[in-house]
């Protein structure tokens, strides 16, 4: 079984073995593989029943859990699109999502709409359908239980539909890419069960947020396309982590370099568990970290390298008895991967240049963004232009040496500073504002921000901290604020990021 557009012939599994382990207090949820068919199937035909049909856009706001597999499944067999957003936005983001998507329905956790909380006064402003989904203890089955029917009211119903191989699934991959969605999907899953050699023997444990590709393609799909088995925490805690791991028999996971971090930090099980291997990705993974991994736990770690617009996965290290090679993402995984120069030519072996992929897992390009397609691909070759640094080692392994692009990465969560300029410039005490990276310890990357204060006004770091606290979510709130009387420019007038950051960091220094 699996999910329609991109998964329903993918994600398979015996009817009788375990699919999904919610690790819920004192009864964990087990469902089989026949149950989780079973369960999307009724959730489609309420969805069905709303006017939910093909290309129809289905926000989904809730945690890690049981209802989320099941709406995103469910959504996807319709031949609508599953668009899970991160339940820790504010309300201006979920605006922004929704009305970007044209949501038709937005689905929160229970109790949310008595509650008013940020999602549902979004989907308010813009007429979406509002529905709690949550799992049912009393009927036994996720619920969908509508509030506003907003403008689904009048609605006629819609046949239960069977996806076709060209459907958009999910918008956190596809919505704004082009190419086949299924092949897209189903071709990084292929790569991540042929990487790690995932068969229906092995269990992962769920850490990363579904909202995010890591989560969703690596550390879901790919393990049900084996019919393998998902421990799904509602979150991820480092006090029940290994509890969890060891209680349901998980044998492997994968995460962000911090989560890594913090379990090095917190009580190691004793005996430690037999691991599979531990996967490292969407962030850099220090040498240090990398050794101290496998000395505590006795398991090879893996760390890769992927992007949104390959569907996760593009490079990673190898299994043993291959080699794997800290402060290195590996070798490419089901894609060519080329260190080519500006003008398109690869570069000699060790050289450093643009890491630049092509595949069948990667989008074609971008809906509606000529400039974007323009400045992302080398022509002729369809080669797509990371926007990362590097180079290849001796053994065409891949090194990343660092970002050409300017989004900024906090611990996997990818973070646009014009976004955050944005947000920052209606500050009503700030004339101009730059958002930028800086080195941390713990997130390999935090926010760092440049401010200029209009004329006659005051404003300091606790306070601009509060106030953006306000208007976005918190792992987006500047770690540091630079006040400046002047913003760096070139010699045209120009405001650079990098210049303001280098700048900025230097001065500093230079106090310390």
């Amino acid at each position: 079984m699996s999910t329609s557009p991109t998964l329903r012939s993918e994600i398979h599994g015996d009817d009788k073995a375990v699919a999904v382990i919610v690790p819920s207090k004192p009864t964990p949820l087990t469902v089989t593989y026949g149950g989780l068919e079973s369960e999307c199937l009724s959730f489609q035909r309420k969805l069905a029943e709303l006017g939910i049909g093909q290309a129809s856009a289905v926000s989904i706001a809730t945690v890690n859990s049981y209802e989320f597999i099941v709406s995103f499944l469910a959504t996807s067999w319709q031949r609508a699109i599953a668009a899970p957003l991160n339940p820790a936005y504010k309300q201006e983001e979920f605006e922004f999502y929704i009305d970007d998507l044209k949501s038709a329905i937005v689905l929160v956790p229970r109790g949310a709409h008595e509650a008013g909380t940020p999602a549902v006064r979004a989907a308010q402003k813009y007429s979406a359908a509002i529905a709690e989904c949550y799992w049912d203890d009393v009927k036994n089955e996720v619920a969908l239980d509508v509030k506003e029917l907003g403008q689904l009211k009048g609605k006629s119903q819609e046949k239960v539909l069977e996806a076709q191989s060209n459907d958009i699934a999910s918008s956190c991959i596809q919505v704004e890419l082009l190419g086949d969605p299924k092949l897209n999907l189903t071709r990084t899953m292929e790569n991540i069960r042929g990487t790690y050699q995932l068969t229906q023997e092995d269990r992962t444990m769920l850490v990363m947020p579904l909202f995010h590709v890591h989560g969703l393609m690596c550390a879901l799909l790919a393990p049900l396309s084996t019919g393998g088995s998902v421990v799904v925490p509602a979150k991820f805690s480092a006090s029940e982590f290994w509890v969890d791991f060891v209680e349901h028999k998980a044998n492997w996971y994968t995460a962000v370099p911090t989560i890594h971090q913090i379990l090095l930090k917190s009580p190691i099980p004793d005996p430690v568990p037999q691991i599979r291997f531990i996967r490292s990705c969407s962030s850099p993974l220090s040498p240090a970290v990398f050794e101290k991994l496998e000395a505590t736990f006795h398991a090879p770690v893996l760390e890769a390298y992927a992007m949104t617009e390959a569907a996760h996965q593009m490079t990673s290290n190898p299994l043993p008895p291959a080699q794997r090679k800290p402060g290195t993402v590996g070798l490419g995984q089901g894609v060519e991967v080329k260190i080519l120069g500006d003008s398109g030519d690869e570069v000699a072996r060790g050289a450093e240049g643009e890491i630049c992929i092509r595949g069948p897992n990667v989008t074609a390009g971008y809906l509606n963004n000529p400039d974007a397609n323009a400045s992302s691909f080398h022509r002729p070759s369809g080669f797509f232009r990371t926007g990362d640094q590097g180079r290849l080692d001796e053994d065409g392994y891949v090194v990343i040496t660092g970002r050409i692009k300017e989004l900024i990465n906090k611990g996997g969560e990818k973070i646009s500073p014009i976004e955050l300029d944005n947000v920052l410039a209606r500050h009503p005490a700030i004339a101009e504002a730059v958002s930028f990276a800086i080195p941390d310890e713990m997130y390999g990357q935090e926010i760092g921000v440049a401010v200029v204060l209009r004329p006659g006004e005051t404003l300091d770091e606790a306070g601009l901290r509060a106030w953006t606290a306000e208007k976005v979510a918190k792992f987006k709130v500047p770690k540091k604020v630079y006040f400046t009387e002047v913003m760096p420019k070139t010699a045209t007038g120009k405001i650079q990021r990098r210049i303001v950051a280098d700048t900025m960091q230097k001065q500093d220094g230079a106090r310390l």
